[in-house]
Order: C-alpha cells, then sequence, then structure tokens
C-alpha cells in the first residue's frame, strides 16, 4: 500500500468492494521498467487495465499501446495516442473490427494463421503484420498456449502467403505466458526467432520487428520470482546471441509490471463461519470474488496477499470465498490463506498488489453483483 493510497482510504473511506491505483507509481513502474529495457519499445498490454487514466498517465511518458479489441483502440484514440504508437495484437478479429482499426490509423496486426490473413487482405490492405509463433509457457502462472501462434514450421508458407495477398511482413512474436517465472522461456523463444528469421531473409521476406510480448512478473509473495533487471538483462544477451549486429527492432508489451502493485482491493468480509467436509474448515466470505474481479485466482493461479488491519492475535488458515450463489465462487481452497482468528463479519480486508487483471476481469452484474469500483488518484 502506497502512502497516497493509505491517505485516500483514512479520509474517503470508500464503500467496497473497490479498487484503488496510484498513478504514481504506475508511472514509476513504467519509468522503471523502460530504464532496465532500453534496447526495446514498450507497448502497454491494455488489456491488464484498460482504464482512461492509465492511459493517459502513460502517453504522457511516450508508451505505446497493445489493444485486443475495438474498445481497447477506442480508449487509446481518446486519450489522444497517434495510430502509429497502436499495435492491434490479438490474432483473432472480426473482419468489422479490422476494419474500424484501418479507420482509426492503425498499420500493424498480428495474426497466426490463413484465415486471419484472409480478412487482412480485405479489410486492410498493404497493412503492416506479424506472425505470432507458438513458444513454450512453461513456468508461466497464467499459460497463453494452444489458443494463439502458429507451429514454428508454419512461419516462411504463412510470410509468404502474407505476401501474395499485398501484405507487409515485419516480423515476429511470441508470448511465454502471464506471470512468467522462467527467464530461460524468452530466451530459447527469442533463439528460435533468430533461426526463423535467417529462414524468412532466404525466402526472401526480410523481417525487422520482434515483439517479446509479456508476462513479466510481479512479486506476489507467494514463492520465487527472478528480479525484473536480471529477466532484462538475459532478455538483452538473449538478442544479442541470436542477432549478432543485426539486431531488429524489439517491442515488449508489459501489462502487469506496469499497474499491478500500484493498486489494491479493499473488501469487507460478509461471513465467518466453520465448514466440515473432510474436514473442519474455517471459511471467510468477501464481498468480492472470482466473478467482481479475482478471475485469476481460477486454479488458484495467482495468489494475491491478504490483510486484515486492526487485530491483535494470531493468524489462523482460511478457506476464501466470494459472495455469488455459485458454488465455484471460491478464490483459495487447496492452499489456504493465512487470515487473523478474531477476523468478524464488517472486517475489511485488503487484497494487495491487485491493480491488473482484477476490474477488466468484473462481470457487469452476476447476481446482481456491480463491478468494481475504481479511484484513480
Amino acid at each position: 500500500m502506497t502512502d497516497k493510497i493509505e491517505q485516500f482510504l483514512t479520509y474517503s473511506q470508500p464503500s467496497t468492494p473497490c479498487l484503488v491505483v496510484d498513478l504514481d507509481r504506475v508511472s514509476e513502474n513504467y519509468q522503471s521498467m523502460a530504464a532496465m529495457t532500453a534496447w526495446d519499445e514498450i507497448f502497454y498490454a491494455v488489456k491488464a487495465n484498460p482504464a482512461s487514466a492509465v492511459i493517459e498517465t502513460l502517453a504522457a511518458f511516450g508508451a505505446s499501446f497493445d489493444a485486443a479489441s475495438p474498445a481497447e483502440i477506442a480508449t487509446c484514440v481518446a486519450a489522444g495516442i497517434a495510430p502509429t504508437r497502436i499495435s492491434y495484437g490479438n490474432t483473432i478479429k472480426k473482419s468489422v473490427d479490422i476494419a474500424f482499426a484501418v479507420g482509426h490509423g492503425i498499420d500493424l496486426f498480428a495474426f497466426d494463421s490463413s484465415g486471419e490473413l484472409d480478412k487482412l487482405e480485405a479489410q486492410a490492405p498493404g497493412a503492416r503484420v506479424i506472425c505470432r509463433i507458438a513458444v513454450s509457457n512453461e513456468g508461466a502462472r497464467w499459460p497463453l498456449t494452444r489458443k494463439f501462434g502458429c507451429d514454428p514450421a508454419e512461419v516462411v508458407a504463412l510470410l509468404r502467403r502474407a505476401v501474395a495477398a499485398g501484405l507487409r511482413p515485419v516480423g515476429l512474436s511470441f508470448h511465454t505466458g502471464s506471470q512468467q517465472t522462467e527467464s530461460s522461456r524468452w530466451c530459447q523463444a527469442i533463439a528460435q526467432c533468430g533461426q526463423l528469421f535467417a529462414q524468412s531473409d532466404a525466402a526472401g521476406i526480410p523481417l525487422e520487428l520482434l515483439n517479446l510480448g509479456g508476462g513479466f512478473p510481479v512479486a506476489y509473495g507467494d514463492g520465487y520470482v527472478p528480479a525484473l533487471d536480471d529477466v532484462a538483462a538475459e532478455i538483452d544477451r538473449a538478442i544479442g546471441d541470436a542477432f549478432g549486429g543485426r539486431r531488429p527492432r524489439i517491442i515488449i508489451e508489459p501489462g502487469r509490471t506496469i499497474v499491478a502493485d500500484a493498486g489494491l482491493i479493499l473488501s469487507e468480509v460478509v461471513l465467518v463461519t466453520q465448514r466440515a467436509y473432510n474436514r473442519m474448515e474455517r471459511w471467510v466470505y468477501l464481498d468480492v470474488g472470482r466473478y467482481g474481479g479475482l478471475a485469476e485466482c481460477e486454479g488458484e493461479a495467482i495468489r494475491y496477499r491478504m490483510t486484515a488491519s486492526g487485530h491483535v492475535g494470531p493468524d489462523g488458515p482460511v478457506v476464501v470465498a466470494g459472495p455469488t450463489c455459485d458454488s465455484h465462487d471460491v478464490m483459495y481452497e487447496k492452499s489456504m490463506c493465512a487470515l487473523p482468528i478474531a477476523l468478524s463479519v464488517g472486517d475489511l480486508v485488503t487484497l494487495h498488489d491487485t491493480g491488473a487483471y482484477t476490474s477488466s476481469y468484473a462481470s457487469v452484474g452476476f447476481n446482481g453483483f456491480a463491478p468494481l469500483e475504481e479511484y484513480f488518484i
């Protein structure tokens, strides 16, 4: 919790559940990552937190943006972002959505299949395109494999198809998975891309851009994650090894590392009770759950640190669940959390480092529960 957020909570006492984001921390995180990855261009992954206040803050520091939908594009355009600083990185797009992007001057699109090239040929003639390849996501808490990325063996054929369609293939992209805890995954993917660049060049299709995707990890406090500067240094060495003196233009798409620790969710305890199934367990129900923004608790993949202030005495293990009438709305059960034994109804619980992938995941009203209130300070 930053001092700024603490003061806001003290004086404003907002109703729960709510997300509070410190925009100064967002700025600091962006500048820090820009300094440690001076060899690249940062395209903020809008999906991590698409709030206009976040977009405008990052735009002021020269960020570019990776958008995945017309709505995200519109948010960037409304913030005055030039189309040359927006990429359409989703490889699954409606034809009408491609046309929308073209109508706003966007000229950089990702693809990973011939079917997507058909749509781009029709709606974005002459556009620059990047081929996304599938790479290992081992080590990622939130894998992004199978749904996205072509087999590397298909790359040259797809690039030829793009040229035949009148498009301009300019590079390759990959994603090692969100919250990637093994920096070697970027190194392996970069080495593979170096080989594919050579193959493409031999086929008469020289490439100039390599998009390393996102996935840079946040220290949630639930296990080891490599330091970002160490990850950046390893990636820089891998680029040098793979490309030597012919380094391509490098793009990265961080989201989580820019906004996660800039925000927290404040929640109220709705119920504390004992439940006996295979064993007696203490359950704590909060007024926010998986439908209210905590979707990344799926499989207990992302484990947010939780605290409850104002209690003297020991903590004890608890199952943590949300408020809806859905048995799927349980955040942590296999690995229980530690909260004060004295915790009771009406107490406040803080979920830390929740500035990323929370409000953007919240349902519009499942069971009638409203989405998170958001405060950007």
